[in-house]
């Protein structure tokens, strides 16, 4: 794996970026960097996204310079953590009222309607990082047959479980927003609730399974 890129964000905070595409591999060397980087002094925040980490740490305290060192170092030795998470099973109605973009999908990448539940379906998924939306999970493993671009004109209002395609990604609204992901289909199951412990349904490597629970014209 090439080396990764570390560069300040504000005064206050450093990212660790690896280049595109994102892969698990990468991905777990992000999580096993974090876990390491939250028992550093003068640390403040550890922050997994996409292919990169963000430290937030003191500017008073800490020397930043020794600090982009050390993440680099910790890079190189980590090595990969297996993934942590749980298999969670995801119901969605397909299609229809509930997956207004599916027939776009299908005309884009050539497939019939049932074929790209079918696939979409079948797809073993497994949650990169939380972002956008409290609860809002981004997935890694779409199949690349699936792989559409964003409208063109985002939607003012997405329904709250909305499941959509974005470029190479899946993923699932869990409040109401604006949004400009492809939806085919949608899910009853509550994706964040403040007074649950943790109140996201999905966490960081988390495997993801999607079952058809219907499919509409």
């Amino acid at each position: 794996m090439s080396q990764p890129r570390i560069f300040p964000l504000g005064d206050a905070a450093l990212v660790c970026e690896m280049p595109p595409p994102a892969t698990l591999e990468c991905q777990r060397r992000v999580w096993a960097a974090a876990v390491a980087a939250r028992d550093w002094p003068h640390v403040l925040d550890v922050v997994p996204g996409m292919n990169n980490l963000t430290l937030v740490f003191d500017p008073l305290e800490a020397d930043r310079e020794a600090l982009a060192k050390q993440l680099l170092a910790a890079w190189d030795t980590v090595g990969e953590t297996p993934a942590p998470g749980r298999e969670v099973a995801i119901p969605v109605q397909y299609g229809g009222e509930f997956g207004p973009d599916l027939q776009a999908v299908a005309d884009h990448t050539g497939l019939s309607v049932r074929e790209v539940v079918q696939r979409h379906a079948q797809g073993d998924y497994v949650v990169f990082f939380l972002g956008f939306q409290p609860g809002f999970a981004y997935m890694g493993g779409l199949d690349a047959a699936l792989h559409t671009p964003r409208r063109a004109s985002p939607r003012l209002e997405v329904p709250a479980g909305s499941v959509g395609i974005g470029g190479e990604q899946t993923g699932i609204y869990p409040a109401a927003s604006p949004g400009g992901w492809q939806l085919i289909g949608r899910t009853e199951l509550p994706l964040f609730d403040p007074a649950r412990r943790p109140p996201t349904l999905l966490q960081p490597g988390d495997r993801v399974r999607f079952t058809i629970a219907g499919m509409h014209a």
